[in-house]
């Protein structure tokens, strides 16, 4: 069975919700390390309304990833080309979550014409971002306290698009 992307919408708010607050408690642990001062702020914004209004909002793409009608993952891009959130169920981790829900950011930000993404990521995650092509800026102090590593990737325009602009000002064959 395969995992499914779909849009988000503020019906989801609530499970998502619980998502990424088990998500940033288990899966994120080794960058909080259970330390209240971090895990409080960072979970402060974390409820429903919270996440029903990021996902209603006309400048966000919101989409969640699902298998079997389970949620397993959640991203959020905005218009701004900062991917907000990006998170997976823990127990759904390297098998290909992430990486679909990732895949669907970076062709919505394409099609809205966002040529840079950026992120910041926890030293637990960064290796996954690099994995897809981000690159590490170095470390930044994140709004909730917390050490992350800015993360950016340039997203190559189509490569059809590539090809008929090279052809259009180079007069050279292929």
């Amino acid at each position: 069975m395969g995992i499914d992307i779909r849009k988000a919408a503020p019906a989801d708010a609530v499970s998502a919700c619980n998502l990424l607050r088990r998500s940033i408690e288990q899966v994120c642990e080794p960058d909080h390390r259970g330390r209240p001062e971090v895990l409080d702020t960072w979970l402060a914004n974390k409820t429903p309304d919270n996440v029903a209004a990021w996902f209603a909002s006309p400048t966000n793409h919101a989409i969640v990833a699902e298998q079997g009608g389970q949620l397993l993952g959640l991203a959020l891009l905005t218009q701004a080309g900062k991917l907000a959130l990006c998170y997976v169920e823990p127990g759904a981790l390297r098998v290909g979550v992430g990486r679909a829900l990732l895949a669907a950011v970076e062709a919505q930000a394409r099609e809205w014409n966002i040529r840079k993404l950026a992120l910041h990521s926890p030293a637990s995650c960064a290796t996954f971002y690099e994995r897809h092509g981000y690159a590490n800026a170095g470390l930044e102090k994140s709004c909730f306290g917390l050490e992350c590593s800015l993360m950016w990737k340039q997203l190559d325009a189509d490569p059809q698009d590539f090809d008929a602009k090279r052809k259009r000002f180079c007069n050279c064959s292929d």
